[in-house]
Formats: structure tokens, C-alpha cells, sequence
């Protein structure tokens, strides 16, 4: 799941995007409502964490600019304002869900993961090719009858791959979709966590190089 922070507290947003990335969730942060506009148009975050109170565009601007556009992210407001029609306001705007400062981690977590579920396109949980099978929710690949213990970025990896099925993946779209706005494009990342996906994965090869083009699953 990748999502979006959008918090002018350069702290508070820091401490969020960790703790999420702690969960294994890919996370983008910014800082006002109009570079929070721009992002979500390139990277079509899953759920956008939107503190309400934002510079430059209002974060009911960027929420009601969000579902004018048919974005399918879902929004999860977050504001300091607790009173109840406050909170029935930014619901109207299209928010999805709503989350007084200040909050519980934990809460905020597991509203995130509610929201992520409840996305419109919501991806099947359950992934399979060949003899390799992918447990999305509870975080577990078999291959075979035996299971495959992996590192974050190599599971997320090995989801793009199972959900192209088959199909070509570009080293630049799993760079996009696995690691986040701070991995540099130059980077050898990929190459490195798909040849420690293979040692793990172990023979047949079950990932075929496609030289100058990117990744697939054979």
C-alpha cells in the first residue's frame, strides 16, 4: 500500500511516515497542500493522511480537489479542531475518515489499514504463479511447500512481479512502487534486491532478466 502524508509539522510528519514504513507501507510526505496536489497526481497514493490545516492550498482544498478529480486514494483528516461539527464538516468535503489531534499511533494505523482495504480497486490478497504463493495480509511467500522468509523491499518487490503475471516490470516502476520519493533513480537497489530475491526464492530461477527493459516472472 503506498500513502501519501501531508503534514506541515516537518516533526509529526516524520514520525508518521517511519512509523508506517515500519509496517511496511510505502509512504511520500509533504508539507502544504499544493505540493500535496502535485504528488498525488504522479504517484496515486492508495490513502492520503491530510492534516486539515495546511500552507499554501487548505487541506479541505486539497481533500475536495482530491475527489473532484476521481482520485481513488482515500482520505483520512487529520485537525487539532475536535468539536463534532468540525469533524461532520471535513466528512462532507469527502473525507473518508476523520482523526482528532492528538491521537494514538495504533489508531491511526489501523485506520489506515481500514481505509486501504476499503480502496475502490481493491487488489486480491492472495497471489499465486507457478509453484510460488504470496499471502499479502499476513506477510508470507511459499515456494513449493516451503516457506520463503523476506525482507520488506524484496517482498514488495516480489509483489509487482506476481501481480504482472507474467507480464514485463520496468526496474523504474518497481523503483516507484516499492521504495519512495527519496530513492535515487540512479540507484542499484533493484539489481540488488532482486539478485538477494533470488538467493532466497533458490533454484529454478523463477525471475527472468530482460536486459535493458526490467523483470518478469517466468
Amino acid at each position: 500500500m503506498r500513502v501519501l502524508v501531508v503534514e506541515d509539522d516537518e516533526t509529526l510528519a516524520e514520525l508518521l511516515a517511519d512509523g508506517l514504513r515500519e509496517q511496511g507501507l510505502v509512504v511520500d510526505v509533504t508539507h502544504d497542500g499544493a505540493t500535496a496536489l502535485e504528488r498525488a497526481a504522479q504517484i496515486r497514493p492508495d490513502v492520503v493522511v491530510l492534516d486539515r490545516d495546511l500552507p499554501v492550498v487548505h487541506g479541505d482544498d486539497v481533500c475536495t480537489a482530491l475527489v473532484g478529480s476521481g482520485s481513488p486514494a482515500r482520505v483520512l483528516m487529520l485537525t487539532a479542531a475536535a468539536s463534532v461539527d468540525e469533524r461532520v464538516e471535513g466528512l462532507m468535503l469527502g473525507a473518508d475518515d476523520y482523526l482528532p489531534k492528538p491521537f494514538a499511533f495504533t489508531e491511526l494505523l489501523a485506520r489506515v489499514a481500514a481505509l486501504g482495504r476499503r480502496a475502490p480497486t481493491r487488489l486480491p490478497n492472495i497471489l499465486r504463479r507457478g509453484d510460488l504463493s504470496m499471502d499479502v495480509g499476513r506477510h508470507r511467500v511459499r515456494r513449493g511447500d516451503r516457506h520463503v522468509q523476506l525482507a520488506r523491499k524484496e517482498f514488495g518487490l516480489l509483489e509487482e512481479l506476481l501481480r504482472a503475471d507474467g507480464e514485463l516490470v520496468s526496474a523504474e516502476r518497481l523503483l516507484d512502487r516499492v521504495w519512495d520519493e527519496h530513492a535515487d533513480p540512479f540507484t542499484t537497489a533493484v539489481r540488488t534486491t532482486v539478485k538477494t530475491l533470488r538467493q532466497k526464492l533458490g533454484p529454478p530461477d523463477p525471475i527472468e532478466t530482460v536486459i535493458g527493459r526490467g523483470y518478469r516472472l517466468r
